[in-house]
């Protein structure tokens, strides 16, 4: 529709100029462009007769609509990004598979083009990106705020990082954020700090009769926001003007990067690239929600291919002879349910169960949890959608149920008082230390055999210990509960200081701070 609208307009054009023309199903050809006139670039006749030859990078310049922001953190951000031009190379090289997926999406809700930038600010379109607050995917959400833009996230896969589902998501938050402030560098500080605090500062500002603008705003907000619209419009700088800094765009046609594979079946993901003819590195590229080294199929599955590995995908999967996926799931019931009984059930080793699983030495699984396991005659069925999307792994320290300590009796102990301290009977402590009588004397030693999980009235914190707790709840008392305790966190160069926050009162669980989505 958007493109008939759009040939209708150039017709309209062509008309009105007096130029002959005929349009076809799928472009319109021209006879003649009149020689008496010269022809302008800026023309918004050769302007909409050229929209469809621009590559991708043509479109994002044609649609920006933030105002520019006069900040001299702008300057500092610019100079930082142009003097590192592999970094640029590297980052819109990797955005490239993505940009017209977002720019499509972008135009299809009238947003600003700038947005289609933010990922290079978030994960440097990184979309297996992970922060060390947590944050996941190409738009950097946390677990919370995900869950609220209804990004699932189970041991299976995780939306956060689905190419489509995240963009949808981040595009739906930043249209809330527009709707809440009007002012798209006010939606974007949110969008970073989150906002509750964006309006705190806003109410701060508006007390001491002060502007409510980014610039006036900034003296309120945290070194991390200050800094964040300035790097978009620094990278916005030299999109605009590649050139100028001496920056090299990589080409990006204006048409998709790949197209959806629907996928109702189980399917391993190694056979998958297989299929498709892809490296696995590139396949993860475009798929990388998927947890584990199956992707359970169901009527939502969508899997990721460029459009020749598409038709190859489709291909060889009509002449696979082959299981399409080597996993399956079980379910633990049992507490006592080892993964050596699992492995001998399912004719494996425990090495593979705890490899596929991610299970480390020396833990079990506690009862309840959902764990791939190999396919066999027997156990041979797909992974329901009802499993997956409730499957959880919780583990423990593999230890003895108990644990042998000796106590020394006191001077007013008595056998039921020891007993009942350490969670255990008197008949039990009779048995262990070969006792006929009820009676116990002072400075007797018992041998008692305690359960592991409890933590004995005999063990006591040492002295510094116990200082470090007294000053860590001072500490506490200090701040207050209701104030933020932010930790700065070293990063590689192409992600951001994250910044831990309390939990707000608002739509979004999290207060945001850089990256932290």
């Amino acid at each position: 529709m958007h493109q008939l609208k759009k040939k209708a307009f150039v017709c309209a054009l062509l008309l009105s100029a007096g130029v002959p023309f005929v349009a076809h199903a799928n472009d319109i050809s021209i006879f003649a462009y009149s020689p008496s006139q010269p022809v302008d670039p800026n023309d918004p006749l050769m302007q909409a007769l050229q929209t469809d030859e621009i590559d991708v990078w043509g479109r994002i310049r044609k649609g920006f609509a933030i105002p520019d922001l006069d900040n001299p953190l702008v300057t500092t951000q610019t100079t930082w990004y142009s003097s590192r031009p592999d970094y640029i190379q590297r980052t819109t090289t990797r955005a490239s598979r993505y940009l017209y997926h977002v720019v499509q999406e972008l135009e299809k809700r009238n947003m600003p083009m700038e947005l289609a930038l933010l990922p290079f600010i978030e994960s440097a379109f990184n979309p297996q990106a992970y922060s060390t607050a947590k944050a996941s995917g190409m738009w950097q959400f946390i677990p919370s705020t995900g869950r609220d833009f209804n990004l699932k996230q189970n041991m299976f896969k995780d939306e956060r990082r689905d190419v489509l589902a995240s963009t949808d998501a981040a595009l739906t938050y930043l249209q809330k954020l527009y709707g809440m402030f009007g002012d798209w560098q006010l939606a974007l500080a949110a969008y970073n700090w989150g906002e509750g605090s964006v309006q705190r500062a806003i109410n701060k500002a508006r007390a001491a009769g002060g502007p409510t603008d980014f610039n006036g705003l900034s003296i309120y907000m945290p070194a991390e926001t200050r800094n964040y619209v300035p790097k978009l419009q620094a990278v916005k700088n030299i999109i605009a003007s590649p050139g100028q800094y001496g920056i090299t765009l990589p080409k990006v046609d204006n048409q998709p990067y790949f197209v959806t594979i629907n996928k109702t079946r189980d399917i391993d993901v190694k056979v998958a690239a297989q299929l498709a003819e892809l490296p696995m590195d590139e396949f993860k590229a475009l798929n990388p929600q998927f947890n584990r080294p199956v992707i359970t199929g169901s009527p939502d599955t969508q899997i990721l291919l460029p459009k020749n590995n598409a038709e190859k995908f489709k291909v060889n999967l009509s002449k696979w002879g082959q299981a399409l996926s080597s996993w399956t799931s079980h379910k633990v019931t049992s507490a006592r349910e080892r993964i050596e009984t699992i492995a001998a059930r399912f004719s494996t080793t425990p090495e593979v169960i705890r490899e596929v699983n991610n299970i480390p030495p020396r833990m079990v699984l506690k009862e309840g949890s959902t764990i791939l396991v190999p396919r066999s005659e027997t156990h041979a069925s797909d992974i329901t959608a009802e499993v997956a999307d409730k499957a959880m792994m919780a583990m423990e320290p593999d230890r003895p149920p108990t644990r042998r300590i000796h106590v020394k009796v006191g001077k007013r102990d008595t056998l039921a008082s020891i007993a009942a301290r350490h969670r255990v009977s008197v008949a039990e402590i009779k048995s262990w230390n070969s006792l006929s009588r009820d009676s116990v004397a002072k400075g007797q030693t018992l041998e008692l055999n305690v359960p592991n999980t409890v933590r004995t009235a005999s063990a006591r914190p040492k002295a510094d210990e116990g200082k470090r707790v007294a000053s860590t709840a001072q500490a506490a008392r200090k701040t207050g509960r209701d104030e933020p305790v932010r930790h700065v966190v070293r990063t590689k160069r192409h992600e951001s200081v994250k910044v831990a926050a309390r939990p707000s009162k608002t739509v979004v669980a999290t207060t945001k701070q850089k990256n932290v989505r």
